[in-house]
């Protein structure tokens, strides 16, 4: 059992950066598979980036390969999404997933058990 909250998001400019934060209770975090997923209006929930329970792998959408940053702090609970160069079609709510089974190559929403409410992140032109 975990709960997850998000913080970080707000309003951006284009080629700027957002640190967003996912605050986990739990005393099993360490034990959990971690991913930041995103959705936009309109569309379907899509993936951005994966932890492994350790923090020594991460997996990451083509869309974001490069410009975000996926990690995690077992000792306080918490996982973090680096995200620089932002352009508008970043542009969505985004949330943080926690799942105790499977790998952290998971890239279907499904694969997670756990989701935190959310945090708008806008992206201007």
């Amino acid at each position: 059992q975990v709960q997850l909250v998000e913080s970080g998001g707000g309003l951006v400019q284009a080629g700027g950066s957002l640190r967003l934060s996912c605050a986990a209770s739990g005393r099993t975090f360490s034990s959990y598979i971690m991913g930041w997923f995103r959705q936009a209006p309109g569309k379907e929930r899509e993936f951005v980036a994966t932890v492994s329970a350790s923090g020594s792998s991460t997996y990451y959408a083509d869309s974001v390969k490069g410009r975000f940053t996926i990690s995690r702090d077992n000792a306080k609970n918490t996982v973090s999404l680096q995200m620089n160069s932002l352009k508008p079609l970043d542009t969505a709510v985004y949330y943080c997933a926690a799942t105790s089974r499977g790998h952290y190559y998971y890239t279907q929403p499904f694969r997670y058990n756990y989701w935190g409410q959310g945090t708008q992140v806008t992206v201007s032109s």
